[in-house]
């Protein structure tokens, strides 16, 4: 898995899932907020294009349907789907935004349009959508997890972990909220809670291995190098664990680099209200 992440440059989305390599480890040890963060809003959310062999294929198959019926909602959102899949983010938003201004209560096209806002960077506004895409009368625990993924990204980790408990109030113990719940806590710096909410997750069989990668990370972050190293070898080739340990460990460095910078430089003075 992190030799597949390595390829190209991210980490989870989920949603989800953990973030920008670089942008992580800086954020643990700056203490900056998730700005740039790709973490965990989609952990969970498989696409049909994410199943599919080709993703580019499936971005030329449904454009050509789409631009034949672009009125279509369902159309609309399985090309931003192979969009999204392809990398193509800013796309996806374009034609999620048009489809929800024809259709501006469907909610499947508010929920994927939320998503890809949130894929693209736009957090805020991935927030504002996304609760639109659903009611308190009937809440969608899978939405509720995506929007505490923006709001993590936001900074507002207390206000996402309230949405993560929402989500688990509807599905108890999901694999992916709590994974989500865990790199909500990395995010904050808190480790201990973060290694034991993502070990809930990676105990369930039916768990997405992008959690054991999750675990993996927040273990060294902890210092404990070898057993990080052991989780991210389990049920791998050779090959692929050694990949995955070599990336594993240029994490840890860019983390420790960062700190050490960070020690020779002052702090920066904040302006306070009077």
């Amino acid at each position: 898995m992190l030799a597949q992440l390595r390829r190209s440059h991210r980490f989870l989305k989920f949603g989800v899932s953990i973030a920008s390599s670089a942008i992580l480890v800086l954020g643990l040890c700056s203490c900056q907020t998730a700005g740039d963060l790709d973490i965990t809003g989609s952990l969970g959310d498989k696409t049909e294009a994410n199943r599919a062999a080709d993703p580019r294929r499936e971005v030329d198959t449904y454009r050509e349907r789409f631009r034949a019926n672009p009125k279509d909602p369902d159309l609309a959102l399985r090309y931003a789907n192979a969009l999204r899949a392809t990398g193509q983010k800013a796309q996806a938003v374009a034609v999620l935004e048009q489809a929800t201004i024809g259709h501006p209560g469907n909610k499947a096209l508010l929920a994927g349009y939320g998503r890809a806002l949130e894929d693209n960077g736009n957090f805020q506004q991935a927030f504002d959508v996304l609760s639109r895409a659903h009611s308190p009368e009937d809440p969608d625990w899978r939405i509720l997890s995506a929007q505490g993924s923006a709001l993590d990204q936001l900074g507002r980790h207390e206000e996402a972990r309230q949405y993560y408990s929402s989500a688990l109030n509807i599905a108890p113990d999901d694999p992916s909220v709590l994974s989500n719940l865990g790199l909500s806590y990395m995010l904050s710096r808190d480790l201990p809670k973060a290694e034991e909410t993502l070990r809930r997750a990676n105990s369930h069989k039916d768990a997405d291995p992008r959690v054991r990668e999750n675990l993996a990370l927040v273990v060294g972050l902890q210092g404990r190098l070898t057993e990080a190293e052991s989780i991210v070898k389990a049920g791998r080739s050779p090959e692929e664990a050694e990949a995955n340990v070599a990336y594993l460990r240029r994490l840890l460095s860019a983390k420790e680099n960062a700190h050490a910078e960070m020690t020779k430089k002052p702090p920066v003075a904040t302006a306070h209200a009077d």
